[in-house]
This record gives structure tokens, sequence and C-alpha cells, in this order.
């Protein structure tokens, strides 16, 4: 088993990485819990509920299920509130712990309740999806979204541990993969230049899911993470870099409609736009241009965003929440290995938003 810490003034705290660890969740419910809330949807449930019942069993606590909607389109208001509703006519406490088992909107929403009921309760993520084991699980980051923007009502709450088996990554459809793949490379496009080569060279075998490859690529990811957001918990800096590409997927996953396309899928293609944003701003290298092109093509995910209407995207990036005083501001990369916060006149944008998108025909 690895093990990678995050120390934070919220809290410090275990990433938990081995094959099999589904079966192994007891060891992550403290001794003194009166309870576990156990937060999923019917499609993990489906999957993995008898191995994850018979784990938390072991603990030796009562489990209360609370099943919600599967979806980016059901990370909302009445979602969090049917998880309050089972909390609290389960009467569970202060000494309760939350089990946020699925992928990054379970995460998301499991670790947003913890953050609110009673003022705050103790909560395990076990992340089930590439995406959420590399990045949503990991930094205490919890939301829903409102019509207007992503990811806008939330807290910033840690985790007592983050419980990562890569095995449960060979039931993901193709498209669940590649998306996960774009935060993977993410972290070597801002933080670490050797790793964005060896995810270059290496990019059929992750996203063929090869053993040593996506196990490598979780370690490493989580390290870098880590690295990030013990340094800056709450995105007061450093840690706004790991929002590369996020300003232009937001307005592609709200422009398009949540869930049209995945997170992951949605932020591979805003790497391809903050690399061209890039260029025209720092002199980023066209020919490095193009290599994030290729990787985020290699690994699956779309390389040509969607025609939103130049007024629609700049209003929607409007409402990203790195935006402050009226100002769009974008993480941007003045190399391969380093990223940075700038402040971009919307007329700026005007260039990369003709270079790269082109009417809607399907994702």
């Amino acid at each position: 088993m690895t093990i990678v810490r995050v120390t934070t003034p919220g809290g410090d705290y275990p990433i938990h990485i081995q094959n099999g660890r589904l079966d192994s969740l007891s060891e992550a419910i403290p001794a003194d819990a009166t309870a576990i809330a156990l937060i999923s949807n019917a499609t993990v449930l489906g999957l993995y509920g008898e191995r994850v019942r018979a784990s938390l069993a072991r603990a030796g606590k009562p489990v209360t299920e609370i099943v919600l909607p599967d979806g980016e389109a059901h990370k909302n208001w009445e979602s969090l509130n049917k998880i309050f509703d089972g909390l609290l006519q389960n009467g569970l406490d202060r000494k309760a712990v939350l089990v946020a088992f699925g992928g990054g909107v379970i995460g998301d929403m499991g670790g947003f309740a913890a953050a609110c009921y009673m003022r705050g309760i103790r909560y395990v993520q076990v992340p089930t999806t590439l995406l959420s084991q590399v990045d949503s699980s990991v930094g205490g980051k919890t939301a829903i979204n409102h019509p207007l923007g992503k990811n806008m009502i939330g807290a910033f709450y840690q985790p007592i541990s983050v419980q990562i088996d890569p095995s449960v990554l060979a039931s993901l459809a193709e498209r669940e993969v590649s998306a996960g793949l774009a935060e993977v490379v993410k972290y070597g496009l801002i933080t670490d230049a050797a790793f964005f080569n060896w995810c270059e060279a290496n990019a059929a075998a992750l996203r063929a899911l090869d053993p040593e490859a996506i196990t490598h690529a979780i370690r490493r990811s989580c390290e870098l993470k880590a690295r990030v957001v013990s340094e800056d918990e709450r995105e007061g800096g450093v840690r706004a870099i790991l929002n590369l590409g996020h300003t232009f997927g937001h307005a592609i996953e709200a422009g398009l409609g949540y869930g049209e396309w995945l997170h992951g899928e949605a932020v591979g293609c805003g790497m391809v736009q903050a690399a061209e944003l890039s260029a025209d701003l720092l002199g980023f290298p066209r020919e490095h241009v193009d290599r994030v092109r290729r990787v985020v093509d290699a690994i699956g995910c779309p390389v040509v965003a969607p025609d939103l209407g130049t007024d629609r995207w700049i209003q929607l990036m409007g409402h990203d929440k790195k935006a402050q005083g009226g100002s769009l501001r974008f993480i941007v990369m003045p190399r391969i290995g380093e990223a940075e916060l700038h402040d971009v006149a919307p007329a700026a944008l005007e260039p990369v938003l003709a270079r790269s998108t082109r009417a809607q025909e399907g994702r």
C-alpha cells in the first residue's frame, strides 16, 4: 500500500492507495464513531455495494445508506437536502462519520454535507472514478452547482482520510477514463515537466488502464496535489494553478448544460485553450501548444471547444470563482511545468476563442 500525506491547517490526513482497499474501509472509521452514513448512487452501489457494506460492517457501527441520483445534473440543492434528510431522520449525531463513496459528484456533495451538518462532522472520501481519485477527493474542496456557475456554493472542508482502490477503475466507461486522465496531464503541465513527458510517452498505456502505469499516475498526481494544497489550503495563492483549463472548462459545462460533457473532458479541452492563451500572453511556444493538443487528443478528450458565441463565453467565464472585481482571471503557462494566474481583458480572449471553437456537432 502507498500512503501520501496531506498537511493543511484544516486537517492532516492520509491518502491510502491500494488494490482491494474497498475491503478494508473499516480501518478508516474512528473507534469513537457513533454511526456511519454511506453516501453513494445506485450505479456505484450496484457494482460494489455488497463489498462496501461488508467492509463497513466490520467497524461495528450502524450504517445509514443515502442513495442519490447519478450525474452532474443532480449536483444541486435537492440532492444535498436528501443527504440532510437522511442524516436527520436516522438521528445521526456529531460523532457520526460520513463516507462519500462514488465519483466527484458524490465526493463534492458528501463533503459539503459533512461540512454543514451540525456545523461539521467527520467524513471519508472513497473515490471510484479516475478523476476523483487523482483530483476531486484530495484537498477538501466541496460544493454543489448553481445554474449560473459550477461549484459556486460550497466550503473548504478536509476529510479525515482518502481511500483509493485503483482496481475499481476497470468498471469505468472509456469516456470516464479519458476525463480522469485530463487531470493527470494537468499536474504535469502546471508543476512537473518530467511527469508531463511521462504522460505524453505513456498515453496509450494510461488509456488502457495498464496497472503499473495507472497506479504511478494516481500516486504522482496525489503527491503533486498534496504538495500544492499543503502550501495553500484555501486557494489564496498557489493553489489556483490547479485550475488550469477550468475557467474555459466550466464555461463549456454551464453553456452546454451540466452532464453534456464530462468535467474532465471540458477541462482537457480547456487546457488546449489555456495553452493557446498562454501563447498569446506569455509566448508559450507554439510547438508546446501542439504538444498539449496532441496529448489531450491521445487520452481521448475533445480538443475543439463548442462555439457558444463570444458574448456567452465571456458571460459564463465572468461567473468563475477566480473572477475578481469584474476581471477575468486565467491560469496560464510560461512553459511546461510552470503556471501562474493572470488577469485577462475580454478582448484578448477573442482570438483564442476564434481559434479553438466551432459549432457543436456532438461531443
